[in-house]
């Protein structure tokens, strides 16, 4: 696609907001996808929902939200749109599919997968609810419907606590990330059995990597997500999902700040404050990165990738997805 003087004039007030985290060049490429994008949102009456872990191109670029995954699930069940694309993971375009059934809604990749979602099944789930029966499910978002199905209410790393706790027992089936898990338990006095998933791009951080970066820079404030090892997150300043995170540094407005996990956001959070300086050691998700402007433009042009699910599953794996809503954070 030509980058033409329109699309300059149209682009660049985007532009001039991520300019310190793209160069020109690279923008060039982008511009005509963004116009493009944003021109086909009005003529569709779509709404584009971005991850955090999105790029900035897509963060800042073309997102008409741009969140974590509790508010990514409740913007689905507001929007007025026809159309929902995801700009993110598969389970995530599930998940709005679910709290929005008569919307169409669009994954620009459907191999955009997830380390966590694929490590659990309903099977396991129903194996589980057997060997534990009484005790009630509580399932990370990052899974796919078919383990909503099973699930009594789902949490983000947001509210995973909060939520554990919401149920007022003293013993909860935790799934499917261990370390989240772990995070939750070190947390509250309700017992947690845990699933051993972990996300490949979370357990990709060590202690002795934290450790390293302190020494090289004296008052640095590390932030870490609950996904990574027990280790990390005992290592760092602050533990929280990645809205938590972005309020951290909204909040604190730390000098110097290392966000432990995946890549993308450092750049997006950059944008938003510029007086941080953003240390980088991070891990890209290979899934999110599927995600790309071309893909989105021809996801919309084309309407292409949608979710398709029954009426039975949408109307079991809807009701846990509705109960962590109401709870919200």
């Amino acid at each position: 696609m030509e980058f033409t003087q329109e699309v300059q004039k149209a682009t660049d007030p985007i532009y001039q907001k991520i300019s310190k985290v793209m160069p020109e060049i690279e923008w060039s490429v982008h511009a005509p996808y963004i116009h493009r994008i944003n021109q086909l949102k009005k003529e569709k009456n779509a709404i584009i929902l971005a991850h955090n872990y999105q790029t900035p191109e897509i963060y800042h670029g073309i997102a008409d939200v741009a969140a974590d995954s509790l508010a990514l699930a409740i913007e689905a069940a507001k929007t007025n749109a026809d159309i929902i694309v995801m700009a993110g993971v598969h389970f995530m375009a599930e998940t709005s599919k679910l709290m929005s059934p008569e919307k169409k809604v669009l994954l620009p990749d459907m191999d955009a997968g997830c380390s966590l979602s694929s490590s659990v099944t309903g099977k396991d789930v129903r194996l589980l609810k057997e060997k534990y029966p009484g005790v009630p499910v509580v399932s990370y978002v990052n899974t796919s419907a078919d383990v909503k199905s099973e699930t009594d209410i789902c949490c983000t790393s947001a509210n995973a606590v909060k939520i554990v706790e919401s149920l007022g027992v003293k013993k909860v089936i935790f799934l499917p990330d261990d370390y989240l898990a772990k995070y939750v338990a070190s947390q509250t006095d309700v017992e947690i059995i845990a699933w051993k998933g972990i996300c490949m791009v979370h357990d990709q951080f060590n202690e002795k990597e934290i450790y390293d970066i302190r020494e090289k820079n004296p008052g640095i404030k590390i932030i870490a997500h609950p996904e990574c090892p027990p280790e990390v997150i005992k290592a760092s300043d602050f533990a929280g999902s990645t809205g938590g995170m972005i309020d951290y540094v909204k909040n604190n407005q730390p000098q110097k700040v290392m966000m432990v996990t995946e890549c993308s956001m450092s750049d997006n959070i950059q944008v938003e404050n510029p007086n941080v300086e953003f240390i980088r050691p991070c891990n890209l998700c290979p899934h999110m990165k599927k995600i790309t402007l071309p893909k989105i433009l021809d996801c919309l042009e084309n309407e292409t990738g949608e979710i398709i699910m029954d009426k039975k599953t949408i109307e079991k794996a809807r009701i846990p997805v509705e109960r962590m809503a109401a709870i919200g954070r």
